[in-house]
Formats: structure tokens, C-alpha cells, sequence
């Protein structure tokens, strides 16, 4: 049995529908319909129940889509032990942040493409939490991980944050000395989230309140930067800011506490050479950028 025609049924089953496994996998939807003909030929069984909304797997189709789910797993293992170094080949699905990935993870794909030519790249750009398995991605970078998920997740570098202020905000509202007089000034935020800030070795919660939010940071240091009010950022998005001086600290008696960013992965026994590539280099970004991101605790 092809593992090609393998993978591309766990890719329709994962996707719901031959439609969404050819985008998934850049084949037409004629390549990925006779890859699924010959596989149920073979078999002798329907795998898959065409539905007006896509496809739904019989019950002989969910039970070898883990069997080939791991076949195909095993394989890309095995071709990793024989071939350890060298070219990376075939395709790789990252999900980046929309907030810092295109100006600060980009160059790291672009260079990981450089290197590797026979590799396909292909990178969304959002900051909501995309389903890894069900949308077909290799990986994810993430300024957080869910605790409880089932995700692995490998710490790539730190990421700390700032609660700022335009110089002309200050000189004409104040700066808040505290915790407590925070909520006297408004808050540029994403949403409705809390702000947290470390008192000595305790972690305050504050719930702030404001009238101008964004779902992304960077318009938020610009609003920050145009004087609206305070902000709760990332150093990688006020570092310019702050070198150019139309942003500054506040409140920094009253830190906030560091976080990390990970490399996220679906679960399985052994991650891609192609996901422990992209750890690595990084890795290495992290190390030698510690004025974005802060130091490493």
C-alpha cells in the first residue's frame, strides 16, 4: 500500500472532506480522490461516507485511520533514523502569533527555506488557537500553552512584558505609582483580560478597564505611543518604541511576570526532523536576541 495514498486518507479524515484535505496538502482534489479510490479498492471496504458537507468516516474508516495514522507516523520515523542529516524534503504547516510572528518569526522560516529548498513551507498567521490536529499543522508558536491539553510542548525562549505609557500621556495624566492607582487610568487592552503584575514574590491580578481595545498589540503600542492611555505589551513589541522615546515603563516597581514562548506539536512518540529543525533555529533566535525578548531566566 502507497504510504502517499496513506497519508492523504488520514489527511481527508483529520479534514472532514476531500475539499479541505487538497488545500491542507496542495493536491488538486482529483489526486486526492483516486488516492482514496485505491485505498478502499485495496481494502475491499468504504472508508469514508461521502456527505454533502464533506465526508465522514465509516466505522471500518475510523478504525484504520489510527492504524495508518501510525504506519505513516513510523515511516517518516524510520526515513529520519536512516537519513538523520542533510535536506529537510516535503512540506511543513506552522501556525504562527499575527502579533510578532511575521516580524520577528518570519525571518526564521525564511532562512530555515534558504537552507533547506526541497522543503515546502507553509505558514497562517493568527492569534487565535487553531486546532493542530483537525486543521493538519505540524507545529505552532505560542506565547502560551494550555496546561491540560494534550499538546507537547518545548520552551523555545522567554518572553517578558511592560506596562507603558506615551511621555505626553504622563506629562498630562500622571503615571501610576501602583497597583491601586492603576484604575485610575485607561487601559489599552485586547479585550476583557486581566493584567497581572508581581508584588515582592506575590502575583496581583488586576482587572483592567479602558475604552479603546484591539485584538492586536501592535496597534495598541501605536495607540499606546499616541498617548490614549497605558498599555500591558510584550518588550518585542516596545523595544522600537521605547529606543525612539515615545514609549516608556511605568509602574515598575511592580513587574510583570515573565512568560515563555513554545513550539507546540500533536501528540506522538517522536517530533519530525523538520519541527526539531524549526526548535532549534529558534532556539538560537531567542539567544541571540535577548534586548526583544529579555534575559532568560
Amino acid at each position: 500500500m502507497d504510504i502517499e495514498d496513506l497519508q492523504t486518507f488520514v489527511a481527508v479524515a483529520d479534514a472532514g472532506g476531500v475539499s479541505a484535505a487538497a488545500r491542507r496538502l496542495g493536491l488538486s482534489k482529483s489526486i486526492v480522490s483516486r488516492r482514496l479510490f485505491r485505498i478502499e479498492a485495496e481494502l475491499g471496504v468504504q472508508l469514508l461516507a461521502r456527505t454533502t458537507r464533506g465526508a465522514a468516516l465509516t466505522e471500518a474508516g475510523v478504525t484504520f485511520r489510527d492504524h495508518a495514522a501510525r504506519a505513516s507516523a513510523e515511516i517518516d520515523t524510520a526515513r529520519e533514523t536512516i537519513h538523520p542529516t542533510g535536506q529537510l524534503h516535503g512540506r511543513l504547516r506552522v501556525a504562527m502569533p499575527l502579533t510578532f510572528g511575521p516580524t520577528h518569526f518570519a525571518p526564521v522560516l525564511a532562512e530555515m527555506a534558504r537552507l533547506h529548498p526541497q522543503l515546502h513551507i507553509h505558514t497562517s498567521y493568527s492569534d487565535r488557537f487553531v486546532d493542530l490536529i483537525a486543521e493538519g499543522f505540524d507545529c505552532a508558536i505560542r506565547g502560551a500553552y494550555l496546561q491540560n491539553s494534550n499538546l507537547i510542548a518545548k520552551r523555545v525562549g522567554p518572553i517578558h512584558g511592560k506596562l507603558v505609557a506615551s511621555p505626553a500621556y504622563i506629562k498630562e495624566h500622571g503615571s501610576p505609582d501602583n497597583i491601586e492607582q492603576l484604575v485610575n487610568h485607561p487601559a489599552l487592552m485586547q479585550g476583557t483580560e486581566a493584567w497581572q503584575f508581581m508584588d515582592g514574590d506575590r502575583i496581583v491580578t488586576v482587572q483592567p478597564q479602558g475604552k479603546f481595545k484591539a485584538d492586536s498589540a501592535i496597534a495598541l503600542a501605536a495607540a499606546a505611543a499616541a498617548g490614549l492611555g497605558v498599555a500591558w505589551l510584550p518588550q518585542c513589541i516596545t523595544h522600537e518604541y521605547e529606543a525612539a522615546g515615545t514609549l516608556v515603563p511605568i509602574m515598575t516597581r511592580f513587574p510583570v511576570p515573565p512568560g515563555a514562548v513554545y513550539v507546540v506539536r500533536p501528540p506522538s512518540q517522536h517530533p519530525t526532523r523538520k519541527v526539531r529543525v524549526l526548535t532549534e533555529m529558534l532556539v538560537e533566535y531567542f539567544r541571540q536576541n535577548p534586548e526583544l525578548w529579555g534575559a532568560d531566566s
